[in-house]
């Protein structure tokens, strides 16, 4: 079984440059938000089911989920993001599982960026490290990158769950608040230490 470590963090927190370290160390990194993306364009595996749930106004004329249109409708409706999650989830969880499996290294990273919402499934993860940083810089680097305004942002980090809930989740945590300087080695140091203890799972068979 191969050994898997969930990273997740909030908006604005840094997880893709973090998961991009891990692979430049040859490690598999399967990202839950590019499954979905893929999921949703044109002549991806979720299009008929949310067509037949949704209606056609939310497939765009070249076949793709209309991410706008969907993202307006599920902030204001939970009863229609629930519905887009029983379509979307249990493929997401099949093709990352996939995904895992094939993976050669000694370990895997999996992003999954509401990890903590879902609930940590440690039949899943052997580790969860949540990548951290504090609020205003979240809010500061959403705003610049997404062209936010400010209470959008604070809307946005309202849904997810909050600083401490995440912490508290996790066995690991990479601090993000000065900088890409400062994140290799941390990476580096948790890098070393997945592979030992991949490497002593794979000598207990488990």
């Amino acid at each position: 079984m191969t050994f898997v470590v969930g990273l997740t963090g909030g908006i604005g927190s840094g997880k893709s440059v973090v998961a991009e370290l891990f692979a430049r160390r040859g490690i598999a990194v399967v990202d839950t938000d590019a499954i979905a993306h893929e999921l949703t364009s044109p002549g991806g595996g979720a299009i008929e089911a949310i067509r037949g749930s949704f209606g056609s106004d939310f497939i765009t004329p070249e076949g793709a989920l209309d991410r706008a249109r969907m993202r307006a409708l599920v902030f204001r409706d939970p009863q229609s993001k629930r519905r887009l999650e029983r379509i979307l989830h249990p493929r997401i969880r099949a093709e990352s599982t996939v995904r895992i499996a094939a993976a050669s290294s000694s370990y895997a990273i999996l992003v999954v960026p509401l990890l903590v919402e879902a609930g940590v499934d440690r039949a899943r993860y052997q580790r969860v490290v949540v990548v951290d940083c504090d609020e205003n810089v979240q809010i500061e680097r959403v705003m610049r990158r997404s062209h936010l305004s400010d209470d959008e942002v604070r809307r946005i980090m309202a849904s997810q769950a909050g600083r401490q809930e995440r912490l508290d989740a996790a066995d690991d945590v990479i601090g993000n608040s000065e900088g890409l300087d400062d994140l290799d080695p941390q990476v580096e140091a948790l890098h070393r230490h997945y592979l030992a203890l991949a490497l002593e799972q794979a000598r207990h068979g488990d």
